[in-house]
């Protein structure tokens, strides 16, 4: 009887195991980006410990889309959550007057190979980022995936 029911649970679960896009991430110089200055770490180590998480998130998200779908997005600039000062040390504080923003481009494929959507230097930024509910928070770079789980969820999802 286990076994019978572990393979109704599977066949049910293939299916969403199943469908997975595809995301590619450029990143530019991040010397050039707005503000992805660390605090107290080594600048290149903290810029490909940042490209790499949010390529990870990028690509977590691209696991929600159908098989087939092609996602490529270019970062052409990153301001993060927060403003490094200078105090003693450097920190990063997170004030609401540091908002997330990116500028963003991509072009977003359906399999047949139909290009759905294709925007140029679009603007994504949450103002009232620290009025929402706090879920993930203990996260690194919450803000910034929050902000690009909500692009994801409202312009290329809605799509489908």
């Amino acid at each position: 009887m286990m076994k019978l029911r572990m393979g109704w649970i599977g066949l049910v679960l293939l299916p969403m195991m199943a469908s997975a896009g595809e995301a590619r991430v450029t990143w530019l110089d991040f010397n050039d980006y707005r503000d992805v200055r660390p605090s107290n770490e080594n600048r290149s180590g903290y810029h490909d410990r940042v490209a790499k998480q949010l390529e990870k998130h990028i690509q977590k998200l691209a696991k929600e889309l159908p098989e087939g779908y092609d996602l490529a997005l270019q970062f052409d600039d990153v301001d993060l959550a927060g403003d490094v000062l200078l105090n003693r040390e450097e920190i990063r504080v997170i004030k609401p007057i540091y908002f997330p923003r990116f500028k963003i481009s991509y072009s977003f494929t359906a399999p047949d190979g139909k290009l759905l959507a294709v925007e140029k230097q679009k603007e994504l930024k949450d103002m009232a980022f620290m009025d929402r509910i706090r879920i993930g928070m203990d996260e690194s770079l919450h803000y910034e995936k929050q902000l690009l789980t909500e692009w994801f969820e409202s312009d290329l999802k809605s799509l489908l």
